[in-house]
């Protein structure tokens, strides 16, 4: 579930500005021929044309987004992508204090945080503590004002723009191939880590021009993960913006499956449709109300003929690209056409439009007593 906290700036390189470069005309046709020929060797080793990535140029921004240090891992413990919290770190959850000594302890933390779906989670951290930046840089915050700073900067750089891309992993090693303001090919360099590539891309100089030797390799996670050639810039910057499309729907849904585990807890609800195959077989559930619990509990309880035993149920909302609610109820076998994983096909304040994901012809809707 995404926490509550927006990505962080890091302190990145001022954009270096580079002035337009020209060809010059060629005073005769063989020196054009000569020039032409030159300029076509290098675009055959290189994909689209080297000369136009300088420091602040498109691919520039690409490379150096895709290999900053991704801290997304632990964004459950401090709410932020952009860096990562080294261990060892101590830290009030919810109430709890644990001390986190290695990744298998982050389970602690999650558990505490699964507890309940409805309740404001909080992580309190204990001070000083060394968290790794998205420049691959180790600071130690001393206290929460200076955490807070961090992520206060790390939301002006993701509404930038500028925070790390980690949908799509580069394969190393690569190589680069550097020209001067001439266009003249003045070597190359091989790189074999993230950290290497953000190093270098941060370290261009205004006068230096470089060039992806393609095709490279690289895994892209989108809606499945997959390793894809990239032969050009625009490949590269394709893919990227897929990915990156794709995540902002995950994060849609994400979103919109926090807000209906909200408005389950926070209402009681009655069956109003259930279609099967065009026949709706509401009225067998007529006399009962379902009270979903921000535990992930629920309960069908019959108000007209206190007799009958409540039936006892669990929930879950997921998302993916969509919303999902599992039902699962159990000492009633007319509830277990309910046993269902249903897509949320709309929902509001007071009602919930699903579908079963196995039977398109059934539908259920829950609407708000």
């Amino acid at each position: 579930m995404k926490p509550n906290y927006k990505k962080e700036k890091l302190t990145l390189n001022k954009l270096k500005i580079m002035k337009n470069l020209k060809f010059l005309s060629a005073l005769f046709l063989t020196s054009l021929l000569i020039f032409s020929s030159c300029q076509d060797e290098i675009d055959n080793e290189n994909g689209d044309n080297p000369n136009t990535n300088t420091a602040n140029s498109q691919t520039a921004s690409n490379l150096e987004r895709t290999s900053m240090y991704d801290g997304s891992f632990d964004d459950f413990l401090d709410g932020v992508s952009c860096s990562s919290i080294l261990l060892p770190v101590t830290a009030t959850v919810n109430g709890t204090q644990i001390t986190i000594v290695n990744q298998s302890d982050y389970q602690q933390v999650l558990d505490i945080l699964a507890e309940f779906n409805n309740d404001n989670d909080t992580v309190v951290l204990q001070f000083p503590l060394t968290v790794t930046l998205s420049n691959y840089t180790e600071v130690v915050v001393t206290s929460q004002a200076e955490y807070d700073a961090i992520v206060s900067a790390c939301e002006e750089l993701e509404a930038t723009g500028q925070d790390a891309i980690n949908c799509v992993n580069i394969d190393f090693p690569i190589t680069i191939l550097t020209y001067n303001i001439n266009l003249e090919q003045t070597g190359s360099v091989v790189l074999e880590t993230e950290q290497q590539l953000y190093t270098y891309i941060n370290n261009l100089e205004d006068d230096q021009l470089f060039g992806i030797n393609y095709p490279i390799t690289a895994t892209v996670d989108a809606d499945s993960s997959q390793t894809i050639s990239i032969t050009s810039d625009a490949d590269l910057q394709a893919a990227i913006s897929d990915c990156v499309a794709y995540q902002d729907i995950e994060d849609q849904a994400q979103d919109d499956a926090d807000t209906l585990e909200t408005i389950l807890v926070d209402g009681l609800f009655q069956v109003e449709s259930l279609v099967n195959s065009g026949v709706d077989t509401a009225t067998d559930f007529a006399e009962f109300t379902l009270d979903f619990a921000n535990d992930m509990t629920v309960v069908a309880e019959n108000v007209v003929n206190a007799t009958v035993q409540d039936v006892q149920g669990t929930y879950e909302v997921t998302s993916q690209t969509e919303v999902y609610l599992d039902l699962m109820f159990s000492g009633n076998t007319s509830f277990n056409i309910l046993n269902q994983e249903w897509v949320v096909t709309s929902y509001s304040t007071t009602s919930i439009s699903l579908q079963s994901t196995t039977n398109a012809a059934l539908t259920l809707v829950l609407t708000q007593i």
